[in-house]
């Protein structure tokens, strides 16, 4: 079965902005309250329809809630709103003057972990919900172990319902001490502590007067101020190839450009590059946007690159600055999400799509199962199930160019997909290829 993914594709007119664009995603445990933060940062922001808005105000008097349950703007399928629990991933986007945002509310629960590992894998961010009565529990720990195994590199825990707990300073910094303890080992780059409560709006997006002894940011200020501009490889050039374009038009008889979107560091006119994996060397002629030359390509720039001479690219081969090379291989490692109903077993073949290119992969090796409860790993295992996590070995039949995930995760991640069923079974992370491999 596909993962699906519910998309309100409309945004609200108004608060449309030239900012750089924040991708974040939600977990937590159930009724931690990642539907009701969301709805309420939408709600405060202004970026709710008003037939949305009287909708959720209709099915909140119906149910018999005490006041609109703003949770009911992001648990947009009806089994969700029967069951009070967040199943798929909901897409949501709205915009301040500081910046564009796509939140992806996830689910918490331990049966969907590949729809949180589907709607994080993109995210700069990640909030982790923790209930103030309860702090950290099993789950809480799960996503943060999950956080960073997908290299998320910004994680905000929002202590919420401090409401219910009194607005008590001494219980918000006893969970505090015991998500430093938890983060210490995990190497997260950056982490951030914020007290609130999703149902009053208390440090959402207003600043609480009920907890004055709080004096950082509240949830919407700190999205709206995180730096994000160095998240992305800015250091080592890479352009895969979506397409050639040759317009073969009397008007154009020598037209020939390579579109993509750039995946790491900048490339401008002039700029050595390699062709990989061929090998073969040559120098950018001129780059376009939008058919006007630009002087310089940066990282999520979709451009058209001209080269100087008259090779042989494709699509699916990578440009790259010849001093630093990605790996090129055809043995790869990597850590997998396993979606599929069916599980994985060695000497399992599917379609690997890597980038913009497609190959086929055989799995030669389960090195171990990753228990994501613990962080321990289960190399008695020989498959791996539905929302397993593990590390393997895949065999290609033609070259992959890529980098580790946690140096590039747009170059070093991958689908496999059952080529009899198109189904998409894992989703996958690259790792550093052993030395001397």
């Amino acid at each position: 079965m596909l993962i699906s993914e519910s998309v309100d594709s409309q945004a609200p007119v108004g608060l449309v902005v030239d900012g750089e664009l924040l991708r974040f995603s939600t977990a937590g445990s159930v009724d931690d309250g990642k539907s009701t933060l969301i709805g309420r940062l939408l709600y405060d922001t202004k970026t709710v329809f008003e037939d949305q808005l009287d909708h959720v105000e209709d099915v909140s008097r119906r149910r018999g809630d005490e006041r609109v349950n703003l949770a009911l703007l992001t648990d947009g399928l009806r089994a969700e709103r029967e069951q009070g629990i967040t199943i798929d991933v909901a897409y949501r986007y709205f915009a301040t003057r500081r910046r564009k945002f796509i939140i992806a509310d996830t689910p918490g629960h331990l049966q969907y972990t590949r729809n949180m590992v589907t709607g994080a894998s993109t995210a700069n961010l990640s909030i982790i919900l923790v209930d103030a009565r309860t702090g950290l529990v099993e789950q809480s720990r799960r996503h943060a172990l999950i956080a960073q195994l997908l290299q998320i590199p910004h994680l905000v825990f929002a202590i919420n319902k401090m409401d219910l707990v009194g607005w008590s300073e001494a219980r918000f910094r006893e969970i505090e001490a015991s998500i430093g303890a938890l983060i210490a080992p995990l190497g997260v780059r950056d982490t951030t502590v914020i007290p609130l409560s999703a149902l009053t709006g208390a440090n959402v997006v207003e600043r609480s007067a009920e907890m004055p002894w709080y004096t950082g940011p509240t949830i919407l200020e700190h999205l709206e101020r995180v730096p994000i501009t160095s998240d992305a490889d800015l250091w080592h050039a890479r352009f895969p190839v979506q397409w050639v374009i040759r317009p073969q038009s009397t008007s154009h008889p020598d037209y020939r450009g390579y579109a993509g979107q750039v995946a790491g560091g900048v490339l401008r006119p002039g700029d050595d590059v390699i062709v990989l994996p061929s090998g073969v060397t040559t120098k950018i002629a001129r780059i376009e946007q939008g058919g006007v030359p630009i002087d310089a390509a940066y990282a999520t720039m979709s451009v058209t690159i001209h080269l100087a001479d008259d090779v042989d690219v494709a699509r699916g081969d990578m440009l790259a600055r010849p001093a630093s090379q990605p790996t090129v291989g055809r043995e790869l490692e990597a850590m997998v999400c396993w979606m599929s109903e069916r599980p994985m077993a060695r000497s399992g073949r599917y379609a690997l799509k890597h980038s913009t290119r497609w190959t086929r992969a055989v799995i030669s090796e389960l090195a171990y199962r990753f228990d994501i409860n613990t962080g321990a790993h289960d190399a008695t295992a020989v498959q791996l199930g539905k929302n397993d996590l593990g590390r393997i070995r895949v065999k290609t039949t033609t070259p992959v160019v890529y980098d580790a995930y946690a140096q590039n995760r747009l170059t070093g991640s991958f689908v496999l997909v059952d080529e009899a069923t198109n189904e998409t079974v894992a989703a996958g992370m690259l790792l550093a290829p052993a030395a001397g491999g």
